[in-house]
């Protein structure tokens, strides 16, 4: 069958090859931890139950997860072992199951998830480069959406992430994740069970793309909504050949993206410290949590 899961429409039989995302049709997975590094709602103190799919469907130049996006590092996982992983997670009382860059894989993990019936959130963690067709599949099954709007304009997507249409897509993904989920719910102890988080990562020398998604959500969704407004932007692959992404935010950039997202009336915004931007908050690809025998 060709694939068409995603916008890129690349067409590729991947029972027997690879799409554009670098990977066939398996799943293939790099790492299956707690991670403690995401929103306070999501990480809180047991931490996230991340499972970093392998492959990307967007490929961005600056991507921190280099070698697992790009090179698709793994583990070939059966739908079995994935749910062993999931398992694993929960037994190790993380508040959630947390899937990361899941697009191209989304078919699959939709018949997975109805199986395996979660007992703590889903978690669906993605760019936002998805199809609302494709997002319908989940309905029922995914629990919180965090997306990405990376881009406003279509000249920085083409630059950065080879795709022109990034927000036509994604401005279409994220009514869909909306419409299926809402605004976030939290427990007694301020921990997500439902909703939608919008987040942007705020490039240097790109702080417009910032300020145009988000004066684009405040138009079309309830002041509640929650933003969240990254500065964790750390130059990595082919981005540190590419000023002026070839470095770090800098904190004046930071403070002119926050005083203008505030005065555009939020009522539930995250915003990171200078410290986020680090190379030790991204995470070892080690096969960690993968040894289910």
């Amino acid at each position: 069958m060709k694939c068409t899961v995603c916008p890129r429409n690349c067409m590729a039989d991947r029972t027997g090859g690879k799409g554009f995302c670098g990977v066939g049709e398996g799943f293939r997975v790099a790492r299956a931890a707690p991670h403690f590094w995401e929103e306070p709602c999501i990480s809180g103190v047991n931490g996230s139950g991340t499972v970093f799919f392998s492959g990307c469907n967007l490929g961005c130049v600056f991507c921190q997860n280099y070698e697992v996006s790009h090179s698709a590092f793994g583990r070939e996982l059966t739908d079995s072992e994935l749910m062993k992983a999931f398992d694993s997670l929960i037994e190790s009382g993380v508040h959630n199951l947390n899937l990361v860059t899941p697009t191209h894989y989304a078919p699959r993990l939709a018949k997975v998830l109805k199986e395996y019936n979660s007992p703590v959130p889903v978690v669906w963690n993605s760019s936002g480069y998805e199809k609302a067709e494709t997002l319908k599949l989940l309905e029922g099954l995914v629990d919180i959406y965090l997306p990405d709007i990376k881009y406003f304009e279509s000249a920085p997507a083409l630059k950065y992430s080879g795709a022109a249409d990034y927000f036509d897509r994604a401005s279409e993904a994220v009514r869909e994740m909306f419409r299926q989920v809402g605004l976030l719910e939290t427990d007694e102890n301020g921990i997500a069970k439902k909703g939608i988080i919008i987040r942007h990562m705020v490039l240097p020398g790109n702080i417009s793309q910032a300020v145009k998604v988000f004066s684009w959500v405040r138009e079309n969704f309830p002041p509640e909504i929650s933003i969240s407004v990254m500065r964790q932007y750390t130059p990595y692959g082919k981005a540190l050949d590419m000023p002026p992404i070839d470095r770090r935010l800098s904190a004046r950039e930071y403070s002119i993206v926050k005083e203008k997202i505030l005065a555009l009336g939020f009522e539930n915004c995250y915003f990171q410290g200078k410290d986020s931007a680090k190379e030790n908050f991204i995470p070892d690809f080690n096969l960690e949590g993968l040894d289910l025998s």
